[in-house]
């Protein structure tokens, strides 16, 4: 038997009991072995400064059809995931 089967076994049996403070414990204690907690990332541009952005609001749209076609593969995607979004903020219009 694992600790975490013992954690896991004395959970339940609170839980049967209707002990839900003293399940909700060793719950916690438990969290860990089973859900990874995760990590926070940071994301910064060269040498730890700002992320550069570019403003294409005045791009034309014949413009933004070439550098979709040419960078649309860089981001994972077939190049249609935000059709109809003309808020410039990833989500869909309507």
């Amino acid at each position: 038997m694992t600790p975490l089967e013992v954690m896991l076994k004395a959970m339940r049996e609170h839980a049967d009991k209707k002990d839900w403070d003293a399940a909700a414990s060793v719950a916690k204690d438990a969290a860990p072995y089973m859900h990874a907690k995760l990590a926070s990332v940071q994301h910064s541009g060269p040498k730890g400064g700002p992320i550069q952005t570019i403003d294409l609001s005045n791009v034309s749209a014949d413009d933004l059809e070439r550098l979709e076609s040419l960078f649309g593969p860089l981001a994972g995607g077939s190049g249609g995931d935000d059709e109809g979004d003309t808020s410039g903020k990833g989500t869909p219009a309507g």
